[in-house]
């Protein structure tokens, strides 16, 4: 009974397919559809064929028409979701048949059949690939959340991105954010179809589809961000102003880039290609390196550029940039097809490390090779005094980076290692504090040098003093204080006092002889004559004295009082006592008043004139 409702059964399949199918081969593919019903169909019906490849064939032609009509349609499938799924299902029977029927390829007739299968297969792959990039593009071009910025859009941006296709990214300045690059229905669907070409064999081909869509939005978003595409070449060509304007837009851009649009690249690769990992990897390898590179190479002109001592801040702001942004780095590039980029970032970060301590070679040559040619009027400050102790004094406030930097530096140079097994041992131990103190102490054996130029011993010692008290000032007033210590600045503010006391010896003693009253046995008369006479010398000593050092300066207020409090403290007793002795000679005191000049108030007010020097030669400070 059982045999004969089976029978039963397959007639009745064979009549409706005979009667709904106006062709031999509709009929076929109707045959084949019960037969997907019921394993007995299949059976049954699979007897009646003359040969197994005769079945593969009604197969494939059932598919081909299927897959021809929607291939050949001008409309993009995914723009029914009906359509995309049956075209879908169409996809995995191919596979599938090709799977099942491959382990009898030894067959020639079935070897045929699936060459055919084969070329379909191929033909499903090129319109999936076709139908990937369309997908990407209309997401593109329909998602304004890619869109992130800073502050509001001017009117003149906003016409700007109505005239783009792609999304682009604005500068900003807080990178913890993760755009969502593409809608999930879309993510979804491209996962799909990755999943099939994979599949099929064709992972490269979608991974090539899908890299170059997002690699636009990547160089687009680095473009409207204000970063060039510029060769090596063409960065050490720019002048200085354009190159630090590139400098700073390069900083913003290199943040963007590895904080927010590779780590948003990276989970959409992930997303896309889910469960195939190398596939992921490699995609986004090819979706970063030409922006990765981009902004690599305008690092590594920036480090192998000129290394003169004014560059020296924005070397740092590129250096500082990529030390922050290695965690990045480390993270988004550390796969086996992103690793050599990793790598180079971190080869140019060092690059860039070597090129700030070259600059600092740069400023010892500078110093070294300043001329001491004329003196700077008034004894005052040195343009190169100046210049060192106030760029230093800025590059101290990277010091944490300029540690790291010199701590790096594997031999030290000679000149340094020298100064460290000198006699100042109260240093920092930092490679960074034995690097300043030397160049500190080429800049004092420089203004050491120039000193020489002064003929006068008074105005060498003037000139000393102002220049060694400035230098005491900075260190004091910045990081240069941690650096050289305590026990450096006692040396140098002692280095001070003694310039202060050679200027007094120097200056006025020639002054103080001349009230020095000699207790020998004169007679009254004489000893009138005598002091008279020393009166004139000492007003014209000290008329051309306060003439001479009223045109000299002294820079710093608290010094300049200083040195008048110390030469009046010592001409004015010496003075007055003088004036008694005068006075009180017998034979001299009646006329007194007519020979003498200046009043003890009068000299103090004298003296209080000196050193206001002309400002404008170099004595005013900054």
């Amino acid at each position: 009974m059982a045999e004969n409702g089976e029978e039963k059964l397959i007639a009745v399949a064979r009549h409706i397919a005979k009667t709904l199918g106006h062709t031999d081969t509709m009929t076929d593919d109707i045959l084949q559809i019960f037969s997907n019903f019921d394993n007995r169909l299949r059976e049954k019906l699979s007897d009646d064929q003359p040969t197994s490849s005769a079945s593969l064939e009604r197969i494939l032609k059932s598919l081909h028409r299927q897959i021809s009509r929607q291939v050949s349609s001008d409309h993009p499938i995914w723009s029914d979701s009906a359509d995309s799924a049956t075209f879908l299902d169409c996809v995995d029977e191919l596979l599938s048949t090709i799977r099942e029927w491959n382990p009898m390829a030894n067959d020639k007739s079935v070897s045929a059949s699936l060459d055919k299968a084969e070329d379909l297969l191929q033909l499903v792959m090129f319109r999936l690939e076709d139908e990937f990039r369309i997908l990407m593009k209309r997401a593109v071009e329909s998602v304004d959340h890619t869109r992130f910025q800073d502050g509001e859009h001017s009117s003149e941006s906003e016409e700007e991105e109505d005239d783009s296709e792609i999304p682009i990214a604005h500068p900003i300045t807080n990178y913890d954010i993760l755009i969502e690059a593409l809608p999930a229905g879309i993510i979804s669907d491209l996962h799909e179809i990755a999943r099939r070409m994979v599949a099929a064999g064709y992972g490269k081909e979608c991974s090539h589809a899908y890299s170059v869509c997002r690699r636009e939005f990547l160089e687009e978003s680095l473009s409207r961000l204000g970063l060039q595409k510029l060769s090596i070449d063409e960065v050490q060509k720019m002048q200085w102003t354009e190159l630090e304007d590139a400098i700073e837009k390069w900083v913003k851009a290199v943040n963007v880039a590895l904080r927010i649009l590779f780590p948003s690249e990276r989970r959409l690769c992930d997303r896309v290609f889910f469960g195939f990992t190398s596939l992921s990897d490699l995609s986004f390898m090819e979706v970063s390196r030409g922006s990765t590179i981009q902004l690599l190479n305008f690092a590594d002109a920036v480090a192998i550029s000129s290394r003169a001592p004014e560059r020296l801040f924005k070397v740092l702001d590129v250096y500082e940039a990529l030390r922050d942004l290695m965690p990045q780095f480390e993270l988004m590039f550390s796969d086996q097809y992103c690793v050599l980029l990793r790598n180079e970032a971190l080869t140019i970060w060092r690059r860039l490390g070597d090129a700030i301590r070259g600059i600092f070679m740069e400023l010892e040559n500078l110093i070294r090779r300043d001329p001491a040619k004329t003196p700077v009027p008034g004894g005052g400050l040195h343009p190169i005094n100046r210049y060192v102790m106030n760029y230093i004094r800025a590059a101290c406030r990277s010091r944490i980076t300029l540690e790291q930097i010199f701590e790096e530096t594997i031999v030290p140079s000679a000149s340094a290692v020298d100064y460290r097994e000198g006699d100042d041992r109260t240093l920092s131990s930092s490679s960074l504090a034995v690097q300043m103190a030397w160049i500190m102490e080429l800049l004092e054996s420089n203004l050491e040098a120039k000193s020489k130029i002064y003929k006068e011993s008074a105005l060498l010692a003037v000139f000393m003093m102002n220049n060694e008290r400035y230098i005491v000032q900075k260190v004091k007033d910045s990081e240069l204080e941690l650096l050289l210590g305590d026990d450096w600045i006692r040396k140098h503010a002692a280095k001070v006092k003694q310039y202060h006391i050679n200027y007094q010896r120097s200056s006025w003693s020639k002054v103080l002889g001349a009230l020095k009253i000699e207790n020998n046995a004169i007679s009254p008369t004489g000893a009138s004559r005598s002091l008279k006479e020393k009166l004139k010398l000492f007003n014209s000593y000290f008329e051309e004295i306060c003439k001479t050092q009223s045109t000299w300066i002294i820079f710093d207020e608290q010094l300049r009082e200083d040195l008048r409090i110390s030469v009046a403290g010592t001409l004015s007793p010496a003075y007055r006592n003088f004036l008694g002795r005068l006075q009180s000679n017998s034979d001299s005191g009646r006329h007194a008043e007519r020979h003498i000049k200046f009043s003890v108030e009068d000299l103090e007010a004298r003296i209080t004139e000196l050193f206001q020097g002309n400002r404008g030669s170099g004595g005013g400070r900054k």
